[in-house]
């Protein structure tokens, strides 16, 4: 590849400084191309398509997001200007455009496409320089050997980064992947010891406040009465299983996060021992430890006493990465993506891949293949086995974890931890903060969830078997664990047993199989075999396509159990007894390996121990009990579903694939295990949120009520503490609220002008949430250009090739940007100022008519029961009251269209306008929104000349 060359001194030899190619960026409608020196064209897509098949590689910055802006099968030689970030400035966060490749690098942002390929030339030509002027640094030291390796996988930027760090052009060798050997050992500690019960007052949750905010603050006096009631949750409990529970409400803008910080740090502090902090959403996770650095502001101290802990299927796996990176050995095509992995892992601080220092737009360049399924997401962990165990990102993390004041979780991990009692750590905490906690619900019922289907029992198969052909790493259980059987004959014999009775479940390729009618040969491992899973799995089929109600989306499809198909039940009953022959050896081979800790507890080494703990651990929660809950699930096939439970089946497609099918069970009201599993067991529980209570409610005392049954706190002995403190937000003044009345909703071309010209009107900061993403891809396909046009770029999600984290990360870093997103994107959308002053919704996000809401909703409909009452033992359906049903389905609504609002003013100088086009909208769904919010219904040229006015007065 050509490329510029200048003498690095006077007399010194040259050195490389940025590739001799064109840069491209691509706009909708317009594309820009810069030559090296300088020269400029211009082009609608169709025809820049041409000349890039003449220029060869081009200078990009994000080639997928660049392609999609081409057309739908423009195909580039890109040189991408992100892969050459993550290689030069490894976990430090970057936006994957060219203005946030010029705020970082501090170059003047670009403002259209020309001046962003201009950026492109000299962002390199930076980047490479510090490369050069860092090349001495610690963590270069094997850059130049992994930048050879790299080239030889066909790398682009490897002659230029090698020239930067001044290392002649060498052969590549898959040693430079080992990354993990540089990797800093964890050491064991103590156990700690059980924590005090020193309680905490509420003056001194205000004075540790104080400390926090520091003199001269300004004076939030509802932030100080947050912090009093919070410390409420830190009293010492009188008698077991009755947790003290505060439900705190706080309106946007109280500052809530260090008001419970203030009293839950000093709680820790008196007690020794941690309080878990959990959250729904990972944007709140970074800023609760943004917010620690008050608390500790020396960094090397916060990230000793505050660490934020997930799942274990979040964090890189050190050897799924050496088995990638030997797999590189044998396939070049490799080294460029591994490379780029090693550079992060040696660079960062936790080995988060979801939400941590992890770029998620390399996902978008490499594929999650090389990315994201290197964590441990199949649950083969071999803990103390593995050669890297002492490096393990996750048990650093679960060892920090322990000795920490503050633990970040969320609300799914903080759950499942508690349903299994305990998973990776040896006890569970006694005090919890659910923030965001309007989400419990949701969160609670895809924890306590089972699916019997074809992805679930397939999935089991290889945690079980292993790989059987193909391209996976699955380990399977004998490889993992023979080791742990010694010269036990009976524990190698029903290790056998367990792996022949797991051929029962779906092979791979079962949906080949099963989307094949009229072929039940196929339906075994082998021809003519019959699976009872797949056979199971085809008869679910049968009656889901029989019985899905007409109208609903192709992606999915669902049917009632009852009344079952002929030969569903006789199915279950063969399905049932294989299980019955897959769970009995299970757990005899579980109580086996426990049986070994005792008996010979004299020879087993500490490593072994702790590896059969946790494979016991392993079985019960991955293995043992699933199958228990499908084999209760297959009983009420036969019998009937429990009062309490709701099943169903279901078909999930995309693109007209199969990708799932099966039988579903939820809980009806999903806070029942969470109070069981979570509330009673613990001592304390703060649960807060700005949307605790539904706001449309006219008695306040209903409202609290809705609040304690959709968190949980009803199914409590004793009744919670209840606080609330208002906004500091004048809404009357920061906000308008309308609803437009003259755009008919069923014409896209209405829609789309709508859309457009109110986000004109704004000059951009505008998100537009969708009900459904085919109105979303018809809508930006009428925009995007006339957006352009305006100097305003648009982001959409399920349009660009990006994903939804890196969209909002553009649209909270480019202040005129546009978003397209579904109406489930308004919870990761936390944008202050300016870059969000606009939020369209098209349609009411009424919730989705399925089974499951079906029965939620006459269940519900029943008032909310008295606060302190004990556990249902059965569930009876019992006849609603009139109307509450649809009251049930408006506080859905009304909830979301409040969160949603609360989302346009974050600060006291924020202003935002709310624009409903869905003329239908009753107004009682517009009653929850805050206080002093005027709605108003006016026709689409009123909307955009309020719109035009209110944001930009002058």
């Amino acid at each position: 590849m050509p490329a510029e060359s200048r003498p690095t001194a006077p007399g010194g030899p040259p050195r490389l400084t940025r590739p001799d190619v064109w840069a491209l960026v691509a706009g909708h409608g317009e594309v820009a191309l810069v030559s090296p020196e300088g020269e400029i064209e211009q082009f609608a897509p169709p025809a820049a398509l041409a000349r890039l098949r003449a220029l060869g590689p081009v200078l990009v910055c994000h080639a997928p997001a660049t392609a999609r802006r081409l057309g739908p099968e423009a195909r580039i030689q890109a040189i991408d200007i992100l892969e050459l970030w993550a290689f030069v400035r490894p976990a430090q966060a970057v936006v994957p455009t060219a203005k946030g490749i010029a705020q970082r690098l501090d170059l003047d942002p670009p403002r259209d496409p020309v001046a962003a390929a201009l950026l492109l030339h000299e962002a390199a030509e930076r980047l490479l320089r510090e490369l050069a002027d860092r090349r001495q640094a610690p963590g270069n030291r094997d850059a130049a050997s992994l930048a050879a390796l790299m080239g030889h996988g066909g790398w682009p930027w490897a002659p230029f980064v090698l020239a930067a760090l001044g290392a002649p052009e060498q052969p590549g060798a898959t040693q430079a992947l080992r990354v993990w050997q540089r990797l800093p050992e964890w050491e064991e500690s103590a156990p700690p010891p059980p924590p005090s019960h020193v309680p905490v007052e509420p003056a001194e949750a205000r004075r540790r406040l104080a400390e926090l905010l520091g003199p001269g603050a300004e004076d939030r006096p509802q932030q100080a009465d947050f912090a009093s009631a919070a410390a409420a949750t830190f009293a010492p409990t009188e008698h077991e299983g009755t947790p003290h529970v505060v439900l705190a409400e706080a309106g946007t803008g109280t500052g809530k996060t260090l008001a419970y910080i203030a009293p839950a740090s000093l709680w820790a502090e008196k007690n020794h021992a941690p309080v878990w902090i959990s959250t729904y959403t990972r944007n709140l996770q970074r800023q609760i430890d943004s917010e620690a650095a008050r608390l500790f502001p020396d960094p090397a101290e916060r990230r000793r006493r505050v660490v934020i802990r997930k799942g274990r299927e979040n964090y890189l796996c050190l050897l799924n990465f050496e088995e990638a990176a030997n797999a590189a050995a044998m396939n070049p095509a490799l080294a460029v993506p591994m490379g780029l992995m090693a550079r992060w892992i040696a660079a960062t601080r936790d080995g988060d891949l979801q939400g941590g220092d992890f770029p998620a737009w390399l996902v978008d360049l490499v594929g999650p293949g090389q990315t994201l399924a290197l964590a441990d997401r199949r649950g083969e962990c071999i803990h103390s086995a593995c050669p890297h165990w002492r490096r393990c990102f996750i048990e650093r993390t679960i060892r920090n974890a322990r000795q920490a004041d503050l633990v970040v979780a969320n609300h799914a991990l903080v759950m499942v931890q508690a349903a299994w009692g305990g998973l990776d750590d040896a006890s569970l905490p006694l005090r919890y903060v659910f923030d965001e906690g309007h989400h419990l619900f949701d969160a609670a019922d895809g924890a306590f969830s089972a699916a019997l289907s074809g992805q679930e029992t397939g999935e089991l198969r290889r945690w079980l078997v292993g790989a059987e052909g193909g391209r996976s790493r699955a380990r399977g259980l004998r490889r993992r664990i023979e080791d742990l059987t010694g010269d036990r004959v009976d524990l190698a014999a029903t290790l056998e047993e367990v792996l022949r009775a797991a051929r029962a479940l779906p092979a791979p390729g079962w949906q080949g199989r099963i989307g094949e009618p009229g072929r039940p040969e196929l339906l075994g491992a082998e021809p003519g075999a019959q699976n009872p899973s797949e056979a199971f799995l085809r008869l679910v089929q049968r009656q889901v396509t029989a019985r899905a109600a007409k109208g609903e989306e192709a992606a999915s499809l669902e049917a009632d159990l009852r009344p079952p198909v002929e030969g569903l039940v006789e199915a279950a009953l063969r399905l049932d007894a294989a299980l019955a022959r897959l769970e009995t050896p299970l757990a005899a081979l579980r109580t086996g390996l426990l049986a070994r800790l005792d008996e010979d507890a004299d020879t087993i080494e500490t490593g072994a121990r702790i590896r059969i703990e946790a494979v016991c651990r392993s079985l019960q929660r991955r293995a043992i009990g699933p199958v228990q809950s499908w084999r209760g699930m297959l009983h009420a096939v036969a019998h009937e579903t429990p009062p309490h439970y709701v099943d169903w089946l279901a078909i999930e497609r995309r693109d007209g694939r199969l990708l799932d099918l099966g039988m579903h069970r939820h809980w009806v009201d999903p806070t029942i295990p969470f109070a069981e599993s979570v509330g009673a067991r613990a001592h304390g529980l703060l649960v807060t949120s700005a949307t605790l209570r539904d706001a449309g409610e006219p008695e306040v005392e209903t409202g609290w009520r809705e609040a304690e049954r959709r968190t949980g706190a009803t199914h409590l002995p004793e009744p919670p503490l209840r606080a609330a403190v208002p906004s500091p937000f004048d809404y009357a003044r920061q906000t308008r609220a309308l609803v437009v009345t003259d755009v008919n909703g069923a014409d896209p071309d209405q829609v789309a002008a709508a859309y457009r010209e109110l986000f004109i009107a704004a000059g951009g900061g505008a998100l537009g949430l969708f009900t459904a993403i085919a109105r979303l891809r018809a809508v930006h396909g009428r925009i995007a250009h006339a957006l352009a046009e305006a100097g305003l770029d648009l982001y959409a999600q399920h349009v660009d090739a990006m994903d939804n984290t890196t969209l909002v990360d553009i649209f909270r870093a480019e202040e005129d940007s546009c978003l397209l997103g579904t109406d489930a994107m308004r919870d990761g959308v936390d944008v202050p100022g300016r870059s969000l002053r606009l939020l369209v919704f098209d349609r009411v996000p009424w919730p989705r008519p399925d089974i499951l809401h079906r029965a939620r909703r006459l269940h519900f409909a029943k008032p909310p029961p008295d606060p302190g009452a004990a556990l249902p033992e059965e569930m009876a359906p019992v006849k609603p009251a009139r109307g509450g049903a649809t009251r049930y389905d408006d506080r859905i609504a009304r909830a979301r269209l409040r969160q949603a609002f609360g989302r346009l003013v974050r600060r006291t100088d924020d202003r935002g306008v709310f624009v409903m086009l869905d003329a239908r909208t009753p107004s009682r769904l517009l009653s929850g929104l805050p206080e002093g919010v005027e709605v108003r219904r006016v026709g689409l040229a009123e909307a955009i000349a309020e719109t035009r006015a209110f944001l930009d007065p002058a």
